[in-house]
């Protein structure tokens, strides 16, 4: 009797949706000089929703797909959309991570040397930054690392989802939409800038670092 050689097919296995993303809590950053309780609850809180949001789009996607209707418009307007919400998400994160420190950059520490590197010096790559954050508009300023050539780079984003570098490795977020300081300072985003410069977690930044 023969054998076949065919490789037998296994039946595929049932679709199980990714488990949904969860806000992180930050509530450890209360108290951290410069920051309002209410602020800071404010700010969790639009993080939050940004979690909601991000979830309820993969949703509302998948059902689209099942239900045959992935060329519609709404198809269309939500995967766009997806975008906005996903980086909101997980640009806070970032932004949240990196504050809640409460010592300077260690002067040898290999993120000092690929600061001085790209940028000269430390205070050089600061006044560029500082002036990237301080920008007219809102967004984010990013301290980017090129995953394929180890530079650094201090970029503008606009509205989350707008010129972020492809392949570029965020350091350091700064979060200058007018959510993140108006409560505080008003329209002094100078300050703000200073007071998130001396919360800035520096270990958190460096383990970023390729």
């Amino acid at each position: 009797m023969s054998v076949s050689t065919k490789p037998q097919q296994k039946s595929a296995a049932p679709a199980v949706p990714p488990t949904p993303y969860e806000a992180n809590n930050y509530e450890h950053l209360i108290g951290m000089p410069g920051f309002s309780e209410k602020l800071l609850k404010t700010h969790f809180k639009l993080y939050e929703g940004y979690v909601k949001n991000t979830n309820a789009l993969v949703e509302e996607c998948r059902h689209l797909v099942s239900e045959d209707k992935a060329k519609t418009p709404v198809f269309a307007e939500l995967k766009r959309r997806f975008g906005w919400e996903f980086n909101g998400m997980r640009l806070h994160e970032f932004y949240f991570d990196n504050l809640g420190g409460q010592q300077p950059l260690n002067d040898s520490s290999r993120l000092q040397g690929l600061l001085a590197a790209n940028f000269g010096d430390y205070e050089t790559w600061k006044a560029d930054f500082t002036a990237t954050g301080a920008m007219r508009g809102i967004g984010w300023a990013i301290l980017y690392q090129d995953s394929v050539t180890g530079r650094l780079f201090n970029a503008w984003i606009d509205e989350h989802n707008t010129n972020h570098l492809a392949g570029g490795e965020p350091l350091l977020v700064l979060d200058v939409f007018e959510h993140a300081f108006m409560t505080d300072y008003g329209t002094d985003r100078a300050s703000y800038i200073n007071a998130f410069f001396k919360n800035i977690n520096w270990d958190v930044v460096a383990s970023r670092a390729i």
